[in-house]
């Protein structure tokens, strides 16, 4: 009687083995597709936020610019303190100023002044129009910046225009009192990228229907909260690092954004007086 011997078949071990290296290949190749993809994604998302968005707002925010300039149908004149044409800078509510960001809501805090620097019989024109409407044009020399400027913080219907906004509560232009604006250092037209680099004797200019009042930079603080509502006071000085900004009452000029760049970690603020006729 012949013994059995057992007969292995090695093919079939081989196949499993194929089998099972095809199936991992396939899935790493499905994780390298939908890692792919999503980087494509990801990277459609940044060209479009930093892109697309900056072009959009350029583009819209320098024809309101013009659209200004040719309603007003003059060259801008330097009238100097104390004749702001646009009165009504103050919020509709009577609120105080909102925290030093984007578009946070407002704090309980300090009131604003509008200041009523102007001389008596001084011809005064309509109240600015609300929101997302401009009724100025900022401009800054030193930049190349020319921007409109419209009433409120709010992001979707004035900051992501590429507009300045004003904050609600603050000052007319021109007058005693603080006219304090904030604006996108990145996205969105990102108008005040670059206020970091303002020195003082820089001047800031705001026309509003081709009157034009000149604030001159003086002091800068490079860095603060986002909830520091004392940078926009009508005498503006930080409450959380009291040493920067004023002690007595004059007319001044407050530009906001966040930094560092890329981030709404804290608050930029760069500060002017106005330009005496004389000087």
């Amino acid at each position: 009687m012949r013994d059995h011997i057992p007969v292995v078949v090695q093919g079939r071990g081989r196949r499993a083995r194929g089998a099972r290296r095809n199936a991992f290949a396939r899935a790493l190749w499905v994780g390298a597709e939908v890692i792919t993809t999503l980087g494509v994604v990801v990277a459609l998302l940044v060209v479009h936020q930093v892109w697309w968005t900056n072009r959009q707002a350029l583009v819209g925010a320098h024809e309101q610019v013009r659209a200004l300039e040719r309603a007003w149908g003059e060259p801008a004149t330097d009238p100097g303190p104390g004749s702001g044409p646009e009165p009504g800078a103050e919020g509709a509510d009577g609120t105080a100023p909102p925290s030093v960001g984007s578009a946070e809501p407002p704090p309980s805090g300090s009131t604003a002044s509008s200041g009523s620097g102007s001389s008596g019989g001084a011809a005064r024109a309509s109240r600015p129009p609300a929101g997302e409407q401009a009724y100025a044009v900022l401009r800054i020399p030193r930049l190349g910046l020319s921007v409109p400027v419209a009433r409120g913080v709010d992001k979707r219907t004035v900051l992501d225009k590429g507009y300045a906004g004003q904050y609600p509560g603050t000052a007319r232009p021109g007058e005693q009192g603080n006219f304090a604006l904030a604006g996108h250092r990145n996205t969105h037209g990102e108008p005040f990228r670059h206020i970091n680099r303002l020195r003082p004797g820089d001047e800031i200019q705001v026309d509003v229907r081709g009157r034009r009042s000149t604030y001159v930079v003086d002091r800068t603080l490079a860095e603060t909260t986002e909830r520091d509502t004392g940078v926009i006071a009508p005498v503006p000085r930080s409450l959380v690092k009291p040493g920067y900004g004023y002690t007595a009452p004059g007319a001044y000029i407050t530009l906001t954004t966040c930094t560092p760049e890329y981030t709404s970690t804290y608050r930029l603020v760069v500060w002017g007086t106005l330009k005496s006729p004389s000087a």
